[in-house]
């Protein structure tokens, strides 16, 4: 690493400046302590802001930071250059946390020309409030810097805002990516030398902003792929990539292709500056990607009305944010989806707590009246959103993939007669709970497929559905409680966890508890309980492997055994 100033702070903010290429120099903000970030319920390592600064004959800033790091963002930038020397400021996308000091720049460089998509300059027009200078850049338009430096624009949408736009600069073979092939982890290494270290969190964060927008990533990286070879991925969260890049990248084009290939497909449609419409979209989204089911996210703001009907057409549900009642724009287009719906579909709808929202039940009843089968009810924001209206979003997506996918379930748990199923439904298992606590949401899961895998320390693995609820609360360093049914005595817990739960329904209703000392719910009537901590996951097909470590447990009744499941079959539960 070359050259680093750090700075700190009490509140747990630093930032961090390191070259890291010919003419180019990084500025990374460390939000060391930050454990949420959207829609995802806990970040266990950080995250942090990256920013970067091209120094040729013109002279280049990309992306800014967090309004959090105001101070610290700009001490760090004059320690580099000063900013009316810079030209350009090329805007990756407008989220706040990379576009949050924008205003602030341009107050002290109004000269300076800001870059960025069509969709982008209008969002910035929006908020920032002040004229500036601008270039709208679409797909394989360049800006040439000098000295070789050459940014050649790649028009990513929905990466995993509507206005994204990658910069691939030919003198370095840098690809500046923003939210893209990033990750939230915080630590003092710059790149990603430590793979292992960082695997877990690069996938979670690919699966709660890119999965949904699984063909937009496909897109992209096609895209990418007639630029030339890619030294660096500077993107916008987390270590950069320089060590792993073709793996990591591949592991995006791979995972990215699996989720592409549902039969049925989703259309999310959202108003990306509008309440908490983004953020909602892209919660419910998060859960129909877990039932296999693949997702296209709009942004009305970013579609053209005659694009509509095809989209409608070609999905086998809908999902729908209620716009503005003083947009006629919105609401025709939203007229133009109701006029292309059929009865074969399902919707689902909700509010983003904008402050002028659509009405939601007119717009509900006209849907049922068309013939439509609504997959959950409308969920209704009427104050910020908390950890548990995510939840509530999350599991609402999942209910309405797995309405999609009940005729292929049931149709493959009539292939009775395959001597392959019937032998692997041989394969015995215990009866478990496992139930979870993370901040202010919960959840349960009936488990059969519990195996003990080590001694020192003590731990075993569970598979977990990847369609199931409780499988955001089983991340890496989360923790959770087992709780071992007793044989003879497992019944009424049984067929209570067995129940379909409503979105965001509270689990324990009626079911005695107490607390673990790591905050998850233990079921007094089980035979005994194990306190365990997530230590790494493995991806299995519809599965993922969770390798735990035991913390410590009890056992109630020392002389009852273990509740045993048996199946006939092995192709399900």
């Amino acid at each position: 690493m070359v050259a680093t100033t750090v700075q700190k702070t009490s509140h747990r903010l630093t930032t961090q400046i390191d070259i890291i290429a010919k003419d180019t120099t990084a500025i990374r903000s460390l939000d060391w302590d930050r454990d949420r970030f959207d829609i995802e319920f806990g970040l266990q390592n950080g995250t942090t802001y990256n920013s970067y600064i091209i120094e040729s004959e013109k002279k280049a800033l990309v992306d800014t930071s967090h309004l959090k790091f105001k101070q610290l963002y700009f001490d760090a930038l004059n320690q580099v250059i000063n900013p009316q020397d810079l030209d350009y400021l090329i805007i990756s996308h407008t989220e706040p946390d990379h576009s949050g000091l924008v205003k602030d720049l341009l107050e002290i460089g109004p000269h300076i020309t800001v870059v960025a998509s069509k969709v982008a300059i209008q969002f910035l027009e929006g908020f920032v409030h002040l004229d500036f200078k601008k270039q709208i850049v679409k797909n394989g338009d360049r800006l040439d810097l000098g000295n070789g430096h050459v940014i050649e624009f790649v028009n990513a949408p929905n990466l995993h805002w509507p206005d994204t736009i990658f910069s691939y600069d030919h003198g370095t073979g840098i690809m500046f990516t923003c939210d893209a092939f990033g990750m939230h982890y915080c630590s003092d290494y710059l790149y990603d030398e430590n793979l292992q270290d960082i695997e877990p969190d690069y996938r979670f964060y690919y699966e709660c902003l890119m999965a949904p927008n699984a063909r937009s990533v496909l897109s992209a990286m096609k895209r990418m792929d007639a630029l030339g070879e890619i030294n660096l991925v500077a993107n916008g969260h987390g270590p950069i990539l320089k060590y792993n890049v073709k793996e990591l990248l591949d592991r995006y084009h791979r995972w990215s292709s699996e989720q592409s290939k549902g039969e049925k497909t989703v259309a999310v449609f959202y108003i990306s500056d509008y309440g908490y419409s983004d953020r909602i979209s892209q919660a419910i989204a998060k859960g129909i990607t877990k039932t296999g089911i693949t997702v296209e996210m709009f942004d009305l703001n970013g579609i053209e009305i005659q694009e509509i009907p095809e989209i409608v057409s070609s999905s086998a549900g809908i999902v729908l944010g209620m716009p503005p009642l003083s947009s006629q724009a919105l609401n025709n287009k939203v007229g133009t989806i109701l006029a292309t719906v059929n009865s074969k579909q399902y919707f689902g709808l909700y509010e983003s707590y904008g402050g002028d929202d659509e009405p939601i039940d007119p717009l509900g009843t006209k849907l049922r009246d068309l013939g439509l089968n609504e997959a959950f009810a409308s969920i209704r924001i009427k104050e910020t959103p908390l950890e548990t209206t995510y939840q509530i979003c999350e599991e609402s997506g999942v209910d309405l993939g797995q309405f999609l996918t009940k005729k292929a379930t049931i149709k493959q748990r009539k292939a009775l007669d395959s001597d392959l199923d019937k032998a692997i439904g041989r394969i015995s298992g215990g009866l478990y709970i496992i139930t979870a606590q993370k901040g202010e949401t919960n959840g349960a899961m009936l488990a059969s497929w519990v195996t003990q895998a080590s001694f020192e320390p003590p731990g075993f693995t569970v598979a977990v559905a990847k369609d199931r609820a409780i499988e955001s609360l089983l991340q890496v360093d989360d923790t959770f409680v087992l709780n071992i049914l007793e044989e003879g005595n497992y019944q009424n817990l049984m067929k209570h966890f067995l129940k379909r739960f409503p979105p965001g329904a509270d689990r324990f209703a009626g079911v005695k508890v107490q607390t673990a000392n790591n905050g998850s719910p233990i079921l007094i009537d089980a035979l005994a309980y194990l306190e365990c901590q997530v230590v790494s996951r493995m991806d299995c097909g519809d599965h993922w492997i969770v390798y735990s470590k035991v913390t410590a447990g009890r056992v109630s009744k020392s002389d009852a055994l273990t509740a045993v499941h048996h199946r006939k079959v092995g192709n399900y539960y």
